[in-house]
C-alpha cells in the first residue's frame, strides 16, 4: 500500500511516500528556521505563508525522488494521509487543503492522522519488531507525554506536562543564555563540552504522579543567571550541561519507573527532543541495565516529518481494519486535537 503523506502542523513543510508503513521511498522536509530565527520562535502567520509557498514544490519533489509524477499518481498511489492536528490552525489548513484537493482529483481515500500518533509510531519505520504493549514518551517543543500503548490505536495517557514541555524549556533556557535559534540543539552541543555536575539544578520528579513540570527548572536557571552572569565559554558550557542533565534525568527516571510499574519491556521515544544526544545515550544505557528494549528514531524521524504520518496512517488502516471512510469532522483541521483511541 503506497501512501502519500503530508505534514504541516508547525514550521516544517513535509511530504513522504511510504510503502506498507515502513518502507520510506522518499521524504522531503522544508524547514522554516531562517524565517523564525529573528523572533526566536515560530510566528504562526509567517509559518502559514511559508507552507503555502512550499507545499506544491515539496510534494512534487517527493514524487520525483520516488520515481513518480502526477501523471502516474493514479496508478501508483493508493491513499493520501495528512496531519489534521494538533498544531497551528493556519499551518494545518494548508496541508489539509492540499491533501483534500489531490484526493478529489485522483479519487483517492484520505486518511486523517493525529500528529502525536506520528511521533508515537515513528520508531516503527526502522523497527518492524515493535508490538504493543509498549511505553512511548513523546518529547517535543509542545509536548512531554508518557503514553501506555496497550494495542494499536488503544492508548492510556499516564502523564503529561503541567506547564512547559521539555523542548520549550530547552529553547527558553537557550534564549536566556544568548544562544542562537533553534536553541535546543545548540544548547545540546554546548553541553557536550561542559561539566553536568557544575550546577545542582533541581530534578522535578513529581513523585506520586506521572506528570512533568519544567517551569520550575527554567525559573531556577533564571535566578542562577541573575546571581551568576555567564563569565566565559567554559562557564556557559557548564550551565548548558547541568541544565540538560537535570531534564534528561527527570525524563529518563519517570519513563523507566513507569515501565517497571506496568511491567513493560519496550520503550519507544518520539518527538524533536528525542534527538537530544544525552537523552538518547541515557535511555540506551538504562535500557541495557534494566533489560528493556529502547527504540529511538533516526534524527530525520525525530523532528516533524511526513514519513511518520504515512507510517501511522498505514497502521491505522491495516492493523485495525477500520476501512477508509471518515466523517467531515474527522477530516477538519483541529489545532487542539487530543490523542484518542481508534475504536
Amino acid at each position: 500500500m503506497n501512501i502519500l503523506a503530508i505534514e504541516t502542523s508547525c514550521d516544517e513543510t513535509s511530504a513522504s511516500l511510504v510503502s506498507n508503513g515502513t518502507k520510506v521511498k522518499s521524504v522531503v522536509i522544508s524547514s522554516q528556521i531562517k524565517i523564525h530565527a529573528k523572533y526566536f520562535g515560530v510566528v504562526p502567520e509567517l509559518a502559514s505563508r511559508a507552507h503555502i509557498e512550499n507545499i506544491n514544490p515539496v510534494i512534487t519533489e517527493t514524487l520525483t525522488k520516488a520515481g513518480l509524477s502526477f501523471g502516474t499518481f493514479s496508478k501508483k498511489i493508493d491513499a493520501i494521509a495528512v496531519t489534521v492536528g494538533p498544531g497551528l490552525a493556519g499551518a494545518l489548513l494548508v496541508g489539509v487543503i492540499a491533501a483534500k484537493t489531490m484526493a478529489s482529483i485522483y479519487h483517492k481515500p484520505l486518511i486523517p492522522v493525529n500528529h502525536l500518533e506520528g511521533h508515537l509510531y515513528s520508531s516503527f519505520i526502522e523497527n518492524r519488531s515493535i508490538r504493543p504493549p509498549f511505553l512511548c514518551i513523546i518529547i517535543s517543543g509542545g509536548h512531554t507525554e508518557l503514553i501506555l500503548v496497550e494495542d494499536f490505536g488503544k492508548y492510556k495517557i499516564l502523564g503529561a506536562t503541567r506547564d512547559d514541555a521539555a523542548g520549550e524549556a530547552f529553547d527558553k533556557a537557550a534564549k536566556m543564555l544568548g544562544l542562537e535559534y533553534p536553541g535546543g540543539p545548540i544548547l545540546d552541543k554546548r553541553a557536550e563540552f561542559g561539566n553536568p555536575d557544575a550546577i545542582k539544578f533541581t530534578r522535578p520528579y513529581m513523585k506520586g504522579s506521572w506528570d512533568f513540570s519544567f517551569s520550575g527548572i527554567k525559573t531556577a536557571l533564571l535566578n542562577y543567571l541573575k546571581a551568576n552572569p555567564v563569565k566565559n565559554k567554559r562557564h556557559l558550557n557548564d550551565i548548558c550541561a547541568s541544565f540538560r542533565q537535570a531534564i534528561a534525568e527527570t525524563i529518563c527516571y519517570k519513563a523507566f519507573e513507569a515501565a517497571e510499574k506496568f511491567n513493560l519491556k519496550q520503550i519507544a521515544l518520539g518527538g524533536g527532543v528525542s534527538a537530544n544526544s544525552l537523552i538518547r545515550k541515557m535511555f540506551d544505557q538504562e535500557g541495557r541495565k534494566n533489560k528493556v528494549k529502547v527504540f529511538i528514531p533516526s534524527l530525520i524521524y525525530c523532528t516533524d516529518n511526513a514519513a511518520m504520518i504515512g507510517c501511522a496512517a498505514y497502521l491505522k488502516q491495516k492493523e485495525c481494519g477500520l476501512g477508509l471512510s471518515y466523517t467531515r469532522l474527522q477530516l477538519t483541521p483541529t489545532p487542539s486535537l487530543l490523542l484518542e483511541n481508534w475504536y
